[in-house]
């Protein structure tokens, strides 16, 4: 199947239907708006899967009802594209891939979606009991992880947990946002042998749900 990951920089080119990408999928690996998402779903007209970038607003509280959303007993609808699946903690399989999110970036300040190592390392845990049993395909963080890929600064650390997380689980890749390549090619990195895929801009790719190592990219753009 192809994939469109995208993550903390709008390209407009890729709503415009000039476009040659036909994706299956679309992934949001956080940092950008739900129109922006919106758009890109209905110009391809596939689902979408995403996690919440530090600069995103609060996703939680957000529960389906048969009557829609709703928010301590309000309706309302939830931040981020409509009809998107939010996979923040969680494992989903969707249009035949699975994948377990894991939203935020390391605390540097007040706000949503933000964690202290020790934090992040019981969501993590949590997260990899959830994908016991199952064959994860792809990881999608908004953080990298620490010491691969990551900045020197502290908003930009990775998170020390999603590297024990892959490792663990072992998808066929690990997809993130939140450092800015800023059109720099830069090294590609891997964790015990996982491709470890910077996707700020976009990534379009191809991959094999099942079928490890059935992984390709086929065109990306390393931010603005």
């Amino acid at each position: 199947m192809r994939v469109l990951a995208v993550s903390d920089e709008e390209v407009p080119g890729l709503a415009l239907a000039s476009s040659a990408l036909r994706p299956d999928l679309i992934l949001g690996a956080g940092d950008l708006s739900g129109g922006y998402l919106e758009g890109l779903v209905d110009r391809y007209g596939v689902p979408c899967v995403f996690v919440p970038g530090n600069h995103d607003p609060d996703f939680s509280g957000y529960r389906r009802t048969r009557g829609g959303y709703v928010r301590g007993g309000l309706p309302c609808e939830p931040p981020g594209p409509r009809g998107g699946v939010n996979a923040d903690g969680r494992v989903v399989t969707v249009a035949g891939l699975t994948v377990a999110g894991l939203g935020g970036s390391v605390r540097y300040r007040g706000g949503p979606n933000q964690w202290t190592q020790a934090q992040a390392r019981r969501r993590a845990a949590r997260l990899r009991l959830a994908a016991r049993w199952r064959t994860v395909d792809l990881v999608l963080a908004h953080s990298p992880a620490l010491g691969v890929g990551d900045g020197d600064d502290g908003p930009h650390r990775g998170l020390a947990a999603l590297g024990s997380l892959v490792a663990r689980i072992r998808p066929q890749v690990f997809v993130h946002g939140h450092v800015h390549p800023f059109g720099r090619p830069g090294p590609d990195h891997e964790i015990d042998g996982v491709p470890v895929l910077n996707t700020v801009g976009y990534t379009y790719f191809d991959i094999t749900p099942g079928r490890p190592g059935d992984f390709s990219v086929r065109e990306r753009r390393r931010g603005a």
